[in-house]
């Protein structure tokens, strides 16, 4: 059934029909739960230690799905020179992240029902450490955005199943599980962007080293998710893979009629929240700096103002899911960090300079809304399956929304000589962002909207 596929990293069901917490501090129970699926698992040592290597692989795979993007755009003016990119090829490049999210992240439940969760996962790792160690060394720019593409596909496919794998292995702690899983990933992103051009320097000045050193980090991911692959590939971890064993949980909501993704309500509210704010959060890394320096601001401090933006999404990636996992309805806080953006905005507009520090605490504030989507998908869907889909579908249908974004916005400042209009528009895309995370955070399930 595709929900034992999906479920398949997580640890096999008990002889109970009912779901049983998994709890990583008791190895008791997770020992008898193997004993009891009839998985070999010698000595008890996978079951006590397995959820524990699943918690650092969601870490490690965290803090690789950012630097291959934001490594580059702290050294794509060397790139462009080194490679001899037009600006035409060089605006395309930051627009490729986005399209490759949508493209192949829409493959993920497909590849995770065949191979499982963890497998995949594992493989989008290696694609992550093999495309950031040969891009720089491709010989020209066709194999820069190929090599490119090979480590992005790897980060989408991260991006759909993580939510999923937290879903599989910890049903009880969702929001705590996405908050380390998204204080994680902000970490990664932000010491990449600040890390890339001093470590550049250290190892000689070559941005083709600059670059390739992020692959160290992704092939540090790989081994525990290799650990949790060859576990289902031997059976011990496949729900229902030992005679009489009874069917994971998520089986029972297999047997249930498929989830058309498409005509749930749920689904495009969390599609559309999810595409608005990545919308607002490229236009934020890419042109905030630019609207500082336009108003006097040196490059020097605009640069750590965009640091501090991006830093304030470690501390509050950690602590929002959990928040949001114990409301019934998270629209209150979709309003709330929409909110703080309205009010960064419009410092941004009439007192840019003034008020620089307060406007990119709002900024880091509001783009927060990234972990509380995260969370809602978790929370919006009953099975692994489930969940896998909705992922797949919010993802890939919102990065194609925020495509157009940061073009729009650079073409708007290219024609109107200013940054009000750009402003307006980034601030008026947040009201809609408030509708549709009211309808996403309500306490329904995609399930239920058969």
């Amino acid at each position: 059934m595709p929900d034992e596929d999906l479920a398949a990293p997580g640890p096999p069901a008990g002889p109970a029909t009912a779901p049983r917490p998994l709890d990583t501090s008791d190895d008791t129970k997770d020992t008898a739960g193997a004993t009891a699926s009839g998985a070999a698992r010698p000595g008890g040592g996978g079951a006590r230690w397995l959820p524990r290597i699943v918690i650092a692989g969601i870490v490690l795979a965290a803090l690789n799905l950012r630097p291959a993007i934001t490594s580059l755009g702290a050294l794509l003016e060397e790139v462009r020179d080194g490679l001899g990119m037009s600006g035409t090829v060089a605006g395309l490049l930051t627009s490729v992240p986005s399209l490759c999210f949508a493209v192949f992240g829409i493959a993920a439940p497909r590849l995770a029902r065949r191979f499982g969760p963890g497998a995949i996962v594992c493989g989008g790792m290696v694609a992550i450490a093999a495309g950031v160690a040969v891009r720089p060394f491709a010989g020209g720019t066709a194999g820069f955005l190929a090599a490119s593409a090979l480590a992005l596909a790897g980060i989408a496919v991260g991006n759909v199943l993580m939510p999923v794998v937290i879903k599989s292995w910890f049903p009880d702690r969702v929001g705590p599980m996405t908050g380390l899983y998204s204080m994680a990933l902000a970490l990664g992103t932000s010491l990449a962007a600040a890390a890339t051009v001093p470590l550049t320097s250290a190892l000689g000045g070559g941005w083709q080293t600059g670059l390739a050193v992020w692959a160290l980090l992704a092939a540090v991911a790989v081994p525990p998710w290799l650990a949790v692959a060859r576990r289902r590939s031997a059976g011990a971890g496949a729900p229902g893979a030992a005679p009489g064993a009874t069917a994971a949980p998520d089986a029972a909501a297999a047997e249930q009629p498929p989830v058309r993704i498409t005509s749930s309500p749920t689904a495009w509210a969390l599609a559309v929240f999810f595409g608005l704010q990545a919308t607002a959060a490229y236009v934020t890394m890419g042109w905030m700096p630019q609207i500082f320096r336009d108003a006097g601001v040196s490059a020097a401090t605009a640069g750590v103002l965009l640091a501090v933006t991006m830093a304030m999404g470690v501390p509050l990636s950690f602590v929002l899911p959990r928040v949001a996992s114990r409301m019934r309805h998270q629209g209150p806080l979709a309003v709330g960090l929409a909110a703080c953006g309205m009010a960064g905005y419009a410092g941004l507009w009439l007192a840019p300079a003034a008020g620089a520090w307060a406007w990119a605490l709002l900024m880091g504030i509001a783009n927060c809304s990234f972990p509380l989507a995260l969370t809602m998908i978790g929370m919006r869907a009953s099975s692994s399956a489930g969940v896998a889909e909705l992922s797949a579908f919010a993802q890939s249908v919102g990065y194609l929304i925020s495509i157009p974004g940061p073009l729009l916005v650079g073409t708007l400042y290219q024609h109107s000589g200013g940054w009000g209009l750009p402003i307006a528009l980034m601030a008026g895309l947040l009201v809609p962002q408030m509708a549709v995370g009211v309808l996403a955070g309500r306490d329904r399930r995609i399930e239920d909207e058969r």
